[in-house]
């Protein structure tokens, strides 16, 4: 029986769209105001699209930076994974566009796990490096959730932004992804959704009028308190499996949900606030975009370096949730020009 090699993270990337959208943009049409949404989700501003910019482009932009700094060329890279709930178009992947961007030839494909996206993509992209099948795969989390908000849903539509990140996954002489642990319960599918425009409930004039189309939660509080019993059961099952303590993780980057969810985590595993890496106040909640995305805003900002232990996490719809376990192997990103 051949071994499995060893897979690690060499580099990773983001990319976020120009406009940014400050919690004020809101106050003009929904009973809301800055210092409610930040006391509630530690969200300041979030990122939208604008006009030539999608999930693809956006994806895209983040693989380049990801490649760039790994020193790795585009043609190098052999499978693309893209994490993401909302697809340029529903067929054919967004994966696809982004693919014919890089201007390579390789296999590539969506996963759609929700928030938990880039979690289950990681895994995915490990085992398929550690059995041989793939040298180089690009791991992108990459959303345009901003294209399926309610704006008259004060309870949702300020939560989300848009963005991308992305990692480079290759083998490696020693381990570098220790492990995964991947969660659902599709039993509790209903309490986050977007329920019309599939082929359970096909797009028509009566989905649109009832505004079927959009990100849809039935009770914030519900999703709270699974999203933190979750993802914490997750990370404390996945030190457990890898014969580790919280206290050996150098940095743990969770979903950037809400700031509140990320500290009630970090409570239950026993991990100091200072270990917990957040950016969700100029990013807001970017679904499978928000760890890949954190990862670079934490790799060159300079919290992560060779032989740390890194832990993500994360909980999305489905309900969807789990954790990656990381020993980080990149070395410092090299400083943009100019800096």
């Amino acid at each position: 029986m051949t071994s499995l090699r060893n897979a690690r993270i060499t580099a990773v990337g983001s990319a976020l769209p120009a406009r940014l959208v400050p919690n004020s943009w809101f106050e003009s049409f929904l009973d809301t105001s800055d210092e409610w949404i930040r006391s509630r989700t530690g969200i300041r501003a979030r990122h939208f699209v604008g006009e030539g910019e999608s999930t693809a482009s956006l994806g895209t932009d983040a693989a380049r930076r990801a490649l760039e700094a790994a020193g790795v060329p585009a043609e190098a890279v052999d499978l693309i994974v893209v994490a993401t709930l909302t697809p340029d178009r529903p067929m054919p992947s967004a994966a696809t566009f982004v693919q014919a961007m890089l201007e390579i030839s390789c296999p590539a494909f969506d996963l759609n796990a929700a928030c938990s996206g880039f979690v289950y993509g990681l895994s995915v992209a490990a085992a398929q490096v550690q059995a041989g099948a793939a040298e180089r795969v690009l791991v992108i989390g990459a959303e345009s959730l901003s294209r399926v908000l309610d704006f008259t849903d004060r309870a949702t539509c300020v939560l989300f932004g848009d963005g991308a990140g992305a990692a480079l996954v290759e083998p490696s002489d020693e381990p570098g992804i220790l492990g995964s642990v991947l969660e659902l319960d599709g039993t509790q599918a209903d309490l986050l959704t977007i329920p019309g425009g599939g082929s359970a409930d096909p797009p028509s004039e009566e989905t649109l009028a009832g505004r079927r189309h959009f990100i849809k939660m039935a009770s914030g509080q519900a999703v709270f308190k699974r999203a933190v019993t979750g993802m914490a059961g997750a990370c404390g099952e996945l030190l457990e499996k890898a014969g580790m303590r919280p206290e050996d993780v150098a940095l743990v980057v969770p979903h950037q949900a809400n700031e509140r969810i990320m500290m009630a985590v970090a409570n239950r595993l026993g991990v100091p606030h200072e270990k917990v890496f957040v950016d969700v106040a100029e990013v807001g909640n970017t679904s499978a975009a928000s760890i890949p995305i954190a990862l670079d805003h934490a790799w060159r900002s300079g919290r992560l370096a060779p032989g740390d232990v890194v832990l993500t996490t994360a909980f999305g719809a489905g309900l969807s949730w789990g954790a990656n376990l990381v020993r980080w192997t990149a070395p410092a990103p090299a400083p943009a020009e100019g800096a």
